[in-house]
């Protein structure tokens, strides 16, 4: 789906139209669980989580006051529900099930773990920006929207992320861009 296409969807959801916002949501349900996932690390309870976010994203989507930030909209949504559940249990995932972005091809299931498990050691807002630059690549500007922050503290915050990382893994394979 193109940007304009998507835009005018989101309009129309905005407007109350339920048969939009089931496009969006089927256009971006993959995002949505891999980033739930991400958080919960267990299958089940980021399905939930993704029910849970799509149900709450509709019934506020009419307070979305900037349609072309509706995936930054929804991701805030999914991530404070995400944090929710990550209070109520801790859960550990197995070895297979640890993914990395596709630009990490080449990273042994070895360094996957270690990554993230170096990762799950940060603080909230760190695991936070780090997910959505470097799994989501979204931009500074999106995930201050999502975090609610001012830019210069996201920026901020990845390059604590960053060091934290480097030193939790004491080596450099993580430490692009």
């Amino acid at each position: 789906m193109d940007t304009n296409e998507q835009l005018r969807l989101v309009k129309k959801a905005v407007k109350g139209n339920p048969d939009a916002y089931g496009l969006l949501i089927a256009e971006h349900q993959e995002y949505l669980y891999k980033m739930a996932y991400l958080y919960v690390r267990n299958e089940d309870t980021a399905l939930d989580v993704v029910g849970t976010a799509v149900l709450n994203a509709y019934q506020n989507i009419r307070t979305l006051k900037e349609p072309e930030y509706f995936k930054t909209w929804i991701t805030r949504i999914l991530i404070r529900i995400a944090q929710g559940e990550m209070k109520k249990v801790v859960y550990y995932s197995e070895l297979d099930n640890v993914e990395l972005p596709d630009r990490y091809t080449g990273v042994s299931l070895e360094e996957k773990y270690d990554i993230n498990s170096a990762i799950s050691q940060l603080s909230e807002k760190y695991q936070t920006v780090i997910y959505l630059k470097y799994f989501s690549e979204f931009t500074v500007k999106e995930i201050a929207f999502v975090m609610n922050a001012p830019e210069g503290s996201v920026k901020a915050y990845l390059s604590r992320a960053r060091e934290e990382l480097k030193k939790l893994l004491k080596e450099d394979y993580v430490y692009a861009n």
